[in-house]
């Protein structure tokens, strides 16, 4: 039985492997929370100190304490969301981790899918912007952050405009699979 040679270098938020012709890229994006987080959160956390003095002066507010906890729990979960970009070989996935505890897959795609790749605001990107465009937004919102956009097509005809944060590596990974898509 051979193993094949593998090559890991390993960066605060950057891995990149490379096992004989795969190539493997990943990048993770924290999002900045909005203003309005801070407001839910506040809400939330009165929410709880009240229905803690509910649940001390009446049987029902034990109810009301559990639902209100549960909420509070999910709703904390969902406020703080982190985006990974992985790209294996030919194949993009964007996956959302919520709380650093759940992941769900956001989108999927493959670079032969992809028409291009470009900054945000270049003409190349808002060439393709038609209304009814559905737009996907995997972007972190931080000031001064490199945002790009990447138009898909799918099998139906149906467009999509994704934004998204890439850094060097995953631009480097999209220009050497598919040179002509990617404008830096």
């Amino acid at each position: 039985m051979s193993v094949l040679p593998r090559f890991m270098f390993n960066c605060k938020e950057e891995r990149i492997a490379c096992a004989m012709n795969d190539s493997y890229t990943e990048w993770l994006v924290k999002r900045k929370a909005p203003a309005s987080s801070m407001i839910i959160k506040g809400a939330l956390i009165a929410l709880c100190l009240v229905s803690i003095f509910l649940a001390l002066t009446t049987m029902f507010g034990i109810i009301v304490m559990t639902v209100v906890g549960a909420a509070t729990y999910f709703l904390f979960q969902n406020l703080n969301l982190e985006f990974e970009y992985l790209i294996v070989n030919d194949q993009i996935t964007i996956d959302k981790i919520m709380g650093k505890a759940r992941r769900k897959k956001a989108w999927e795609g493959t670079l032969g899918e992809v028409q291009i790749v470009a900054p945000i605001d270049s003409y190349l990107i808002k060439d393709y912007e038609k209304p009814g465009i559905k737009t996907l937004d995997f972007a972190s919102h931080m000031p001064n952050a490199r945002v790009y956009g990447m138009i898909h097509q799918g099998d139906g005809g149906q467009v999509t405009k994704i934004i998204f944060e890439p850094n060097d590596k995953i631009l480097q990974h999209i220009r050497q699979r598919a040179p002509r898509k990617v404008v830096l």
